[in-house]
């Protein structure tokens, strides 16, 4: 993409800047009204990320987390309370053209969690992916450039063949079948990183490893980063090279998958891997279950929203909202009680915050 409106920069021999980068990204809804006035509910507040080239990152965590409401900040859906968002360091508020909005667009599209809502029961699928050939890739002047890409990138998503998938009807195809050709309408845009919204969520089990092979398949052949967001922590594990965890419009935690599940920081994260089943635990409920309290995020009071559920919380859980500190090589926690690795205490003293 390079119709970005932009100012000169002073700091050109720098080194490439990620991708696309979230700083302090925060989104409130108003909701309510009457007499007592409007109440916000806090969907995401101050949410700092990067998303790196080559790299999918998961963005993991229960329904009503906030997950969603960020891939729609990112795909420009929604439009920020506070905060920015950077694509290849370039802020997108400067965007001031539908020119340079849609090049965005076509650089950064989305997949839906849905794979049947997202097509046009009306249409052949044909339909979709040629509209957005249109729209987003000019350099095809031609129907027949036009058929020869979309055909192109059903192959690429693994349908074969290619001619007789484009002339059927969602209803025609299978639930991964049409998850594929979601990736497929993306993928035609040449995009360098696609929000994935819980793209296996809806799917049988046995069609979700095809799925999440895909996206690897992509990054692979493609270069193409994602942006995968789930709650189901074991295919974060399979496909992803970091993780996010949010809860109740927090990042609680982020860093390289196997840091993060193997030495979880955060309390919520524990939780999160304790829900996950073990096939060699005995057949029993076990005692330790979660009583806590759901997460307060209209007009939310200063403190973890965590710790009404938490069993470590202290009196400054319920004052201070706790900020991201390095606790391990690229790995942070937004939590007051957390302890650093072992190997990292004396190389870097007390744990510092990040954002």
């Amino acid at each position: 993409m390079t119709d970005l409106t932009t100012v000169p920069d002073a700091t050109a021999t720098s080194p490439r800047p990620p991708l696309l980068e979230a700083r302090l990204l925060t989104k409130h809804f108003s909701i309510g009204g009457g007499f007592f006035g409007r109440k916000k509910l806090h969907a995401v507040d101050d949410a700092s990320f990067v998303i790196n080239r080559g790299e999918i990152v998961a963005l993991a965590g229960e329904s009503g987390s906030g997950k969603s409401t960020i891939a729609r900040l990112l795909a420009r859906v929604y439009k920020p309370t506070a905060g920015e968002i950077y694509y290849d360091g370039q802020p997108l508020s400067r965007m001031r053209t539908r020119r340079s909005s849609q090049a965005y667009r076509s650089d950064v599209p989305m997949v839906f969690q849905d794979p049947f809502s997202s097509l046009n029961p009306a249409y052949r699928v044909s339909h979709g992916i040629m509209r957005g050939l249109r729209l987003h890739r000019p350099d095809l002047r031609t129907d027949a450039a036009r058929s020869a890409e979309a055909a192109r990138v059903v192959e690429a998503v693994g349908l074969f063949p290619a001619a007789d998938i484009l002339e059927r009807y969602p209803h025609e195809l299978s639930g991964g079948q049409r998850q594929r050709i979601g990736f497929a309408q993306a993928l035609a845009y040449r995009p360098k990183l696609i929000l994935a919204d819980e793209p296996v969520s809806m799917l049988d089990v046995s069609i979700r490893i095809g799925v999440l092979n895909l996206m690897s398949k992509l990054r692979a052949e493609a270069g193409v980063s994602f942006l995968y967001i789930t709650h189901d922590i074991a295919s974060a594990r399979y496909v992803a090279d970091r993780m996010l965890i949010m809860y109740a419009g927090h990042i609680v935690e982020s860093g390289p998958t196997e840091s993060v599940l193997a030495r979880p920081k955060h309390p919520y994260t524990q939780l999160l891997l304790s829900a996950v089943p073990d096939p060699r635990a005995p057949l029993t409920v076990g005692a330790d279950t979660d009583r806590g309290e759901p997460p307060k995020v209209v007009d939310p009071a200063p403190g973890c929203r965590f710790r009404f559920r938490c069993p470590l919380a202290i009196e400054v859980c319920h004052e201070v909202t706790p900020a991201l500190r390095l606790l391990g090589v690229g790995h942070t926690a937004a939590c007051h009680v957390a302890e650093p690795d072992a190997d990292l205490a004396p190389a870097t003293g007390a744990p510092t915050e990040t954002t």
